[in-house]
């Protein structure tokens, strides 16, 4: 595939297929999301349970998991590619498990990837083609796919922005920061964003922040307490975020910090939308939230800042119920967050 007829093309450095995972030359490399853009540093593994440990401590973060356990799924292929077909096949089923399970809140979706190489290995077997070489392709096409499906999902949110204005985001969205700009613009609007940082990992201010500015927007990053006020003293009209998962009764999982600003919109009239594709066969009693090391919550890159003995508390994700949410902007249109079983009775979605 040419790079120029590819869906990233436009992107920001960071949303490049390249920069967010890559198998090359046997290894797999991942932008390390927890430095960047101070430092540009690729976290390289050599079989696919490092792939899986860098995706459990936070080396990509947002939907670039998604895009290394389809890679490491690649890589775990790859070790294996001189195995008998009966070890080769124990292997890659261990190595689908143990990708999909990097982390539990978003394990739903990673097992859809998993299992859609792991599909594609077993009938690269059948066909006596080189697996590694065919989950490669697939994983070119699933990205693809998704970054196509969200530059649809942008292009129905750039409609709901105003044609002057500031709006709000929420953690790092991945292609969906990118897309949403640049359809925005080729609506003639001009808009200015403002971006929570998104404690411990600064999510908002390194990521977000920084594909928006690489695109030359307007980007303003506030700290995580600075959200009543600056909806209020900026005129903040507009409130988005992406979602680890959409359940089908409409609760919207996302990094934690989500909750308080869906909170904060609705006392003050500002629409919040949220944008991805709903997951229709899982339920808000399917929702596991992830917690993370309390250190991570009482240190900031590697350093602690709290007296000895100081306690400390980070769940990954919180829960947005769907009374605080405007609509779902999806690839297929925008619906109403009780109202998801429409956006299912159009078709099943082939995503990852």
């Amino acid at each position: 595939m040419d790079n120029k007829d590819r869906m990233d093309k436009d992107l920001g450095f960071m949303l490049k297929y390249e920069n967010v995972a890559w198998f090359e030359d046997g290894k797999v490399k991942i932008l390390d999301r927890r430095v960047y853009p101070i430092e540009t540093r690729y976290e390289i593994c050599s079989n696919y349970k490092e792939v899986r440990d860098a995706i459990k401590n936070m080396v990509t973060q947002s939907a670039g998991p998604y895009t290394a356990a389809f890679m490491g799924m690649v890589l775990a292929a790859y070790e294996a590619k001189d195995f008998t077909e009966g070890k080769f096949i124990k292997h890659m089923n261990e190595a689908k498990l143990a990708l999909a399970n990097a982390r539990e809140t978003t394990s739903f979706r990673m097992a859809q990837v998993t299992q859609r190489a792991y599909d594609i290995a077993k009938d690269a077997i059948e066909k006596d083609l080189v697996p590694y070489e065919e989950i490669f392709k697939g994983a070119l096409e699933s990205l693809e796919r998704r970054y196509s499906a969200i530059n649809e999902v942008a292009k129905n949110l750039a409609k709901l922005m105003p044609d002057e204005g500031a709006i709000m985001t929420q953690c790092f969205g991945e292609t969906i920061v990118g897309y949403m700009m640049l359809r925005a613009k080729e609506l003639g609007k001009k808009i200015k964003v403002y971006c929570p940082e998104t404690r411990p990992f600064l999510q908002g201010a390194r990521l977000t922040a920084s594909v928006l500015r690489s695109q030359g927007e307007d980007v303003t990053v506030i700290t995580d307490n600075m959200g009543a006020w600056t909806m209020k003293e900026k005129n903040i009209c507009l409130f988005t975020s992406a979602a680890d998962s959409i359940t089908k009764e409409g609760y919207v999982v996302n990094k934690v910090g989500t909750l308080q600003l869906a909170i904060c919109a609705k006392y003050m009239g500002i629409p919040y939308f949220v944008t991805g594709i709903p997951d229709l066969g899982k339920s808000i009693d399917d929702i596991s939230i992830e917690k993370r090391d309390p250190h991570e919550a009482t240190s900031f890159m590697g350093k602690s800042h709290v007296m000895k003995g100081v306690k400390g508390f980070y769940p990954a994700f919180d829960v947005t119920p769907p009374e605080l949410v405007s609509a779902v902007v999806t690839d297929r249109g925008v619906f109403a967050p009780y109202d998801l079983a429409s956006y299912g009775n159009m078709g099943e979605v082939d995503y990852y």
